[in-house]
């Protein structure tokens, strides 16, 4: 694992859908890391990723991604951003039982760039997503990413609050809400990614 000073932790967005609440979460948790106390130290800087922002079309580079033989520009700045993080935090909705296209899609790409890093998942959804973090572990942990154990979840109807709004309606602005235990575990799992990154290191 690279190793530099401060250790980067990259936030994932991994939705791109119109409307998606993906962003609100995710700024969510990068508010509640910022007040970590190796955050606070300079230790670690934490950074919003978002893939809709990359715009990465469906898989199209014609070498498979463990030879880092990249050929297209939108490829190359994908894998640069990846590979400028030490661990990552990917922040997901459930769609189906798994996670979106497009963090597949993102994932896919590379391959090094996931490689031995650490990595902690959040998932959200009408149940709390946990099936899409299940396949995700799965999916990561495949590509060789450390996931840690534990993972959070925030419910739709727990951990969001509705305001005049109906909640039956799939497209209602919502504002993000959750509960002291949900900033508590986000925090927690951070100090994980951590852990799991200073044990990689013992081990090298």
């Amino acid at each position: 694992m690279r190793q530099q000073q401060p250790f980067v932790v990259g936030v994932i967005v991994g939705s791109s859908r119109p409307g998606r609440r993906g962003p609100a979460v995710a700024g969510w948790v990068t508010e509640v890391l910022a007040q970590h106390p190796a955050v606070r130290a300079g230790e670690v800087t934490i950074e919003l990723i978002d893939l809709a922002e990359h715009r990465l079309p469906l898989l199209d580079e014609p070498v498979p991604a463990r030879f880092g033989d990249y050929r297209h520009e939108h490829t190359r700045r994908w894998s640069a951003a990846m590979a400028a993080c030490d661990a990552f935090v990917f922040v997901t909705p459930e769609y189906n039982h798994s996670i979106p296209a497009v963090l597949k899609n993102g994932i896919d790409y590379l391959d090094a760039e996931w490689r031995g890093k650490p990595a902690g998942l959040l998932s959200y959804g009408a149940d709390g997503g946990g099936r899409a973090a299940g396949h995700l572990r799965d999916i990561l942990t495949e590509v060789g990413a450390r996931v840690v154990d534990d993972h959070v979840e925030l419910g739709l109807f727990v951990d969001f609050e509705w305001p005049g709004e109906d909640l039956s309606d799939p497209t209602a602005a919502a504002r993000i809400a959750p509960g002291e235990d949900r900033a508590a575990a986000v925090t927690a799992l951070l100090t994980d990614l951590l852990d799991a990154a200073r044990d990689l290191v013992a081990v090298a």
